[in-house]
């Protein structure tokens, strides 16, 4: 009889234990399928404001604050815009003193806690850039998707599509640009971000059915007069566009593809997500069973690049993307470039975040973007 209480115990705390396993498996996974649009990814460090000044501002010292370029720098209530390390200001062994270009709105005090962000801008083209547009409405698979209509001369459009954890303010970077280039520009909300229609499952799928949003727009694009389409996608957003260059019925109208920091393997984007959250690393493989049971995400091959066939890529595509981020690893890029270099340019940026590589060499960024899009036109 003991024997078999003892036994019984025994199973009960292996099942308890299992049961506590999924449970972990599953919180993992949220850092990923729960990101919310314009906060912080886990990978991004919350910083203290330590002082400032005329012109400068005092941040923790941190490996986030001391990267090269221009950011956002976000807060509960607040947003700036910092540019270089001024390495000859006075500071103290744990703070980094930036210049601080603008504050857009709300104020910055010692003590505050702050974050930056690939976003250098916020509110609508005409009110951050004096852009005239339109607000829209793409009638999508669950819903109207509000989207901003930049317009401009050519009959060849840029579909923009950000990615984890921002949102359709982010293109509002390279906005200017692509204006000056007379290219109209469809700044896309999709399923799940302010204003739009929520997935069924309320999760991010990383692109796997949020590509259908930007099928929408391709067709709204076509109905009011693009006669080609530039697809330009951040993180998943790059998911996005890599998928409906792919499936797309309107596939054809789909002239390049512009890719910042594409997430090219969910598995490897959800762990990485889920380590920066303190996950432990034996419950990393949970993280991922879980992910795929609640969205029915599937692992690719065995090199792990998954969001999209190379052999089939049928448009130019230009990809940007360094070894500096950790959220999607570099490696799949150079990889795919390597596999169609007849039609995949690859421009890499060192010490840039996930989705930032126009934050830390604009100049750059912007003129291999010239480069790209001036036969596309």
């Amino acid at each position: 009889m003991r024997t078999v209480k003892a036994t019984a115990a025994a199973v009960t705390a292996v099942m308890g234990a299992g049961a506590a396993a999924v449970v972990a498996g599953r919180l993992a996974s949220d850092a990923a399928l729960k990101a919310p649009p314009g906060r912080p990814l886990p990978t991004e460090p919350r910083l203290t404001v330590h002082a400032t000044a005329a012109g400068r501002i005092a941040l923790t010292r941190d490996l986030a604050t001391l990267r090269p370029g221009t950011y956002g720098l976000a807060g509960d209530g607040s947003h700036a815009v910092v540019g270089q390390v001024l390495d000859s200001a006075e500071h103290t062994a744990d703070t980094v003193v930036r210049r601080l270009e603008r504050v857009t709105h709300g104020t910055l005090e010692p003590g505050d806690k702050v974050w930056l962000t690939a976003n250098l801008h916020v509110g609508d083209p005409r009110a951050a850039l004096g852009l005239e547009h339109a607000d829209v409405d793409v009638p999508g698979e669950l819903g109207p998707l509000p989207a901003w209509f930049v317009p401009a001369a050519r009959d060849t459009w840029v579909i923009a599509v950000h990615g984890l954890a921002t949102t359709r303010e982010l293109p509002m970077n390279v906005m200017g640009m692509l204006n000056r280039l007379r290219l109209p520009v469809l700044a896309l909300a999709y399923r799940g971000d302010l204003g739009a229609p929520r997935p069924p499952d309320g999760l991010n799928h990383f692109g796997e059915t949020e590509w259908r949003d930007v099928d929408a727009a391709i067709r709204y694009a076509v109905r009011y007069g693009a006669r080609r389409v530039v697809l330009y996608g951040w993180s998943t957003g790059a998911t996005m566009a890599l998928r409906a260059a792919q499936l797309s019925g309107m596939r054809e109208h789909v002239s390049g593809l512009v890719l910042d920091s594409p997430v090219l393997s969910w598995p490897t984007t959800l762990r990485s997500l889920a380590l920066a959250r303190r996950t432990p690393g034996a419950l990393l493989p949970l993280a991922v069973r879980a992910a795929q049971g609640r969205t029915g995400l599937q692992d690719g091959p065995a090199d792990g690049t998954i969001a999209a066939d190379a052999d089939g890529l049928a448009v130019p595509t230009l990809i940007v993307h360094g070894p500096g981020d950790t959220v999607a690893p570099w490696r799949f890029s150079r990889r795919f470039a390597d596999r169609r270099p007849d039609l995949v340019a690859l421009h890499t940026v060192a010490h840039a975040p996930h989705g930032a590589m126009w934050n830390a060499d604009p100049e750059s960024y912007e003129e291999a973007l010239r480069r790209f899009l001036t036969p596309l036109m």
